[in-house]
């Protein structure tokens, strides 16, 4: 197996757990990854085992990355996805597709973009969300990102569905927020799944329980080879 390769994040555990539990099946204690996965996403979290391969992903989180999210239109989360506490908003109409699709082609391209709330951004070395998690107000500034493509996969009111290309350092929360605000109904990221980081994609990602099955059949491999 090789050093740097893709999981398959489920939806539930944070990319942290991941990890801890990678180190519990290979007992390799430097073990990293290349962007996090929220809680709520799922999909391809790379993954180094190794110093030498833990020094590569610096270069890895920086490549190109797609996603497929469902945006849910017509509420607002102060998480800005379905974590958090949401409100729902009264519209005073629904936008068509063609509206849809013209909101969306603003968002491709280089655009000002401010992380949420929610997030790891550091504020004075800490954490954005512990302020937040604590009521205290934080303030985010907007920051370049690049968004190469966005394609409209399906629009039925109140969810919309689309696929996302990026460059580095793109929050598709963030994403599904403003369009929502763009479409003046309000929206929030209500599902998400990575299926590529560079050229590590979904079919060739690998599950917990492959990763442990691999492990094992090694082992014992090594065990009778030295019988």
């Amino acid at each position: 197996m090789d050093s740097i390769f893709g999981i398959y994040k489920p939806a539930g555990p944070t990319s942290h757990d991941i990890i801890d539990e990678i180190r519990r099946i290979t007992g390799i204690k430097k073990v990293g990854h290349a962007g996090t996965l929220d809680p709520l996403a799922k999909g391809v979290l790379v993954v180094g085992l190794g110093r030498e391969a833990t020094r590569q992903l610096a270069k890895i989180v920086t490549k190109e990355k797609e996603y497929l999210a469902t945006v849910q239109l017509g509420e607002e989360s102060t998480t800005d996805d379905a974590e958090g506490e949401r409100t729902k908003m009264a519209p005073s109409r629904f936008p068509n597709e063609e509206e849809v699709q013209a909101a969306l082609e603003k968002f491709q391209g280089e655009i000002l973009q401010t992380p949420p709330i929610y997030s790891a951004i550091k504020i004075k070395g800490r954490a954005a969300y512990k302020y937040a998690r604590q009521g205290q107000a934080v303030r985010l500034e907007p920051r370049p990102v690049l968004i190469k493509k966005i394609e409209l996969l399906d629009y039925n009111w109140p969810e919309l569905k689309i696929k996302v290309v990026t460059g580095p350092g793109v929050y598709i929360r963030s994403l599904a927020r403003d369009i929502g605000k763009n479409l003046s109904t309000g929206g929030y990221l209500k599902e998400l799944e990575r299926i590529r980081v560079g050229e590590y994609r979904k079919e060739g990602a690998i599950s917990l329980r492959e990763l442990e099955n691999k492990f094992t059949k090694d082992f014992d491999q090594i065990k009778k080879d030295n019988h």
